[in-house]
């Protein structure tokens, strides 16, 4: 079979079609596949199809159940120095959010407990990077973001910028854990194998600055541990805290006033370059 696609012009898609089937038939071979299982398969697939349109799309939630999306970004985002493993950026972010100062506000209305956020940005030699652009995205407390509503609203969202000491600080409402939609062929997957729909609860964070390389990590919160069987996501320690991730990065929590560091390696071709972190501390405020 691997042959009819010996005379494929394009060599990469030669490569790929090649490994493709000979995978697939190792684990047809392996698994023992029947006739139903083959058709069950091919029903599932289907389904993801027809429940597929221009706001859903379930094959990238089937990605990310098998851990497809963040192998793909892990073998293209290699970790250089401490860098951290890297994550999916997520389905949620927007352009053009609005500016808040130091110390502001980025809630816009949405519902939840405050919560205060603080940290500095540095260089992965320590030093503070100033003018840094983050950008703050997060659920609210009925776990929707504002995008997942029909009035246009701006909420739970902002962008700032780092002072001259690389610090930064806003208020916002504390993450809530929230389902992936599952009332299609994933979620009956997941139910199937009995995995959990939960996401942890997780504030967003972007962090761009000239010359390095964009970080994208998440803030979890102290405690909670719903995500944590559900959508394979990787965390060490308790979390909340502080965290430490990477360049479009995912965080690991650390122990209750340990100050943790997101590493990011550099810009392809540009030694020395990346952002050595956001040390990072959240607390709700009742």
């Amino acid at each position: 079979m691997r042959r009819s696609f010996a005379g494929t012009a394009d060599p990469r898609l030669r490569t790929l079609m090649d490994a493709l089937v000979r995978h697939l038939h190792a684990f047809l071979r392996e698994t023992r596949l029947t006739e139903e299982e083959w058709q069950a398969a091919i029903a599932f697939l289907t389904a993801a199809g027809h429940i597929t349109d221009d706001r859903r799309q379930e094959f990238i939630l089937l990605s990310d159940v098998l851990g497809a999306s963040m192998q793909t970004i892990a073998i293209n985002n290699l970790a250089h120095g401490d860098a951290t493993e890297a994550t999916v950026f997520g389905p949620f972010f927007v352009e053009g959010s609005p500016r808040v100062e130091a110390g502001g506000d980025i809630a816009g209305g949405a519902p939840g407990e405050p919560c205060w956020v603080e940290g500095t940005v540095t260089d992965t030699g320590g030093r503070p990077v100033a003018g840094a652009r983050i950008e703050v995205w997060e659920a609210d407390d009925d776990g929707l973001y504002d995008v997942q509503y029909d009035d246009e609203r701006t909420a739970a969202r902002a962008h700032l910028l780092t002072d001259d000491a690389g610090r930064y600080s806003f208020w916002g409402i504390t993450p809530t854990p929230y389902a992936i939609p599952d009332d299609g062929p994933v979620g009956r997957l997941l139910a199937a194998t009995g995995r959990s729909p939960m996401r942890a609860a997780h504030l967003h964070f972007m962090v761009t600055a000239p010359g390095l390389r964009t970080l994208v990590t998440h803030i979890f919160v102290e405690g909670d541990e719903s995500g944590r069987a559900g959508l394979g996501v990787r965390r060490e320690g308790l979390p909340g805290q502080a965290l430490r991730g990477t360049a479009r990065g995912h965080a690991r929590a650390r122990r209750p006033g340990g100050r943790g560091h997101l590493v990011a390696g550099p810009l392809r071709h540009r030694a020395g370059a990346g952002l050595r972190g956001v040390t990072s501390r959240a607390r709700p405020v009742s």
